[in-house]
């Protein structure tokens, strides 16, 4: 039987009624609720023989973020930073990024968030538990670094050494912070002093970046010839504190030590080519740094790190 011929025209007039029978079905089958923005609790890369995991513990919304960053600016050049970085003046969203490396002997948690809840939520969700954790790194003293180590008067890490640098230990144990009372004292008869260039597990050596407080450190990670900085919070925001290093900041207790350490280590993971993991960085917090003007540019990993060897 030979198939009727179709003009152009009958073509076209059946093509034309296939959006609005495309519309009904899209339509009928929309039964899906709306639930909002949502991102995975955790990242893995590999980096060398190592396995290196973001974890997401928290988030929180905060107003006014010219009262934290850019405080040695005027509102003037705060709201023209933001708006050529296509973001708001008015609020700002921090991250909170602990990570674990897993060196194929020793799993290394780096800082524990806000609180127990948060950090082994996320640990879970990438596959871990809180009682596999043989190293807890701290790098400075703030409440949402040190929040996490206890829970109901327990550590949350039973089988962890611990870690962090001894001049910040020194400088909070001095004082009458609660946070620290609560969270790190307990721990200190487990907790071991390292300095600038120690070692804290293979492949994992401190570096001293004082200012953001009294003994702020930071640790390179390095693996098969292949390196990544766990920056914490020498830079805590991927705009505000990349494109204006100097611009002082709220939190940082030393702010002309904290301007000067920031430049120093962004030069250096621009000129080397280094990527790092920032505490505050948008999630997953896995990026790169350029030089742009007479500041940087935040440049966040695409797809550097999951490609097949």
């Amino acid at each position: 039987m030979t198939p009727p011929k179709m003009s152009r025209r009958s073509v076209l007039a059946s093509a034309a009624t296939l959006p609005l029978a495309g519309m009904a079905a899209t339509h009928a089958s929309a039964s899906a609720p709306l639930t909002g923005p949502s991102r995975a609790p955790y990242n893995r890369i590999r980096l060398g023989g190592f396995d290196v995991t973001s974890l997401l513990a928290g988030t929180r919304t905060v107003p006014d973020p010219n009262t934290i960053f850019g405080l040695n600016a005027t509102p003037e050049e705060f709201a023209a930073a933001s708006e050529a970085a296509m973001i708001p003046t008015d609020r700002a969203l921090f991250f909170f990024t602990p990570t674990v490396v897993n060196t194929g002997a020793e799993l290394v948690l780096f800082d524990t968030g806000l609180a127990a809840e948060g950090i082994t939520s996320a640990l879970e969700a990438a596959g871990y538990t809180p009682d596999q954790i043989d190293v807890v790194v701290l790098t400075h003293m703030h409440g949402d670094h040190i929040g996490g180590l206890m829970h109901d008067g327990a550590a949350t890490f039973p089988n962890a050494r611990y870690v962090t640098g001894s001049v910040e230990f020194d400088h909070w144990n001095g004082t009458d912070n609660e946070g620290f009372a609560n969270n790190v004292r307990p721990l200190a008869d487990q907790m071991e002093m390292v300095g600038d260039g120690a070692s804290v597990a293979s492949g994992i050596t401190g570096m001293a970046a004082f200012g953001h407080t009294p003994g702020h450190m930071t640790y390179m990670i390095e693996s098969d010839g292949q390196q990544l900085l766990l920056g914490a919070d020498f830079a805590n925001h991927y705009v505000w504190s990349l494109a204006h290093p100097d611009w002082e900041v709220r939190f940082d207790m030393d702010k002309a030590a904290a301007a000067a350490t920031r430049r120093n280590i962004l030069d250096m993971l621009a000129a080397d080519r280094i990527p790092f993991i920032g505490y505050h960085m948008p999630f997953p917090a896995l990026g790169f740094v350029e030089t742009r003007d007479t500041g940087f540019h935040y440049a966040p990993a695409s797809y550097q790190f999951v490609m097949d060897s």
